[in-house]
């Protein structure tokens, strides 16, 4: 099944609007990897912000959500994180599954393992080698995840924005090296 869009989507793709456009100033070619495409939500809005169509990839572990992006015209293709993405990106978002096991079902499209940053700790682990020079991370977290050292990865961090839900915070956060 498809992981349809949620809080933590709607609070990455309204940053994405804000960001974007920016970025994309600054560069017109550039080119945009997002790691768990899901829905394809936050694809469709990096090309009506301007990106090139040919210019966004995405992957997912979900064979579902991969046949669902590539039939919106999106090269889209299976891949645990970075194990089958070979090129360098200007930007790179990732809405990981990030909820701890016990503080939620053990789907694996919102369970990160778990303590809930497995995912995202291999993901940190990996990220860097697929930047361009100058490259951004756009990454989301919940205060149910553990708190991450980003330094510790070789990333400089900042927030750039947060949503407070009943029960969890989550933040989009910027990473550069």
């Amino acid at each position: 099944m498809v992981y349809q869009p949620a809080e933590d989507s709607y609070l990455l793709n309204n940053i994405l609007k804000r960001e974007l456009l920016e970025l994309l100033h600054k560069n017109p070619d550039l080119k945009f990897l997002e790691i768990g495409a899901g829905s394809g939500i936050h694809l469709s809005t990096a090309e009506n912000l301007g990106i090139k169509k040919e210019n966004i990839f995405s992957s997912d572990i979900d064979e579902n959500s991969v046949n669902h992006c590539n039939l919106l015209g999106y090269n889209c293709l299976k891949s645990d994180l970075f194990e089958n993405i070979n090129e360098e990106y200007d930007l790179v978002i990732f809405n990981p599954p990030y909820l701890p096991e016990d503080k939620h079902d053990d789907k694996l499209d919102t369970t990160g393992g778990k303590k809930g940053d497995e995912i995202i700790l291999k993901f940190l682990e990996q990220a860097k080698n697929y930047l361009k020079e100058n490259g951004k991370i756009f990454l989301l977290v919940s205060s149910l995840t553990p708190k991450i050292d980003f330094e510790k990865f070789g990333y400089k961090s900042r927030e750039l924005g947060c949503e407070r839900l009943f029960y969890e915070q989550l933040c989009v956060l910027e990473l550069v090296i």
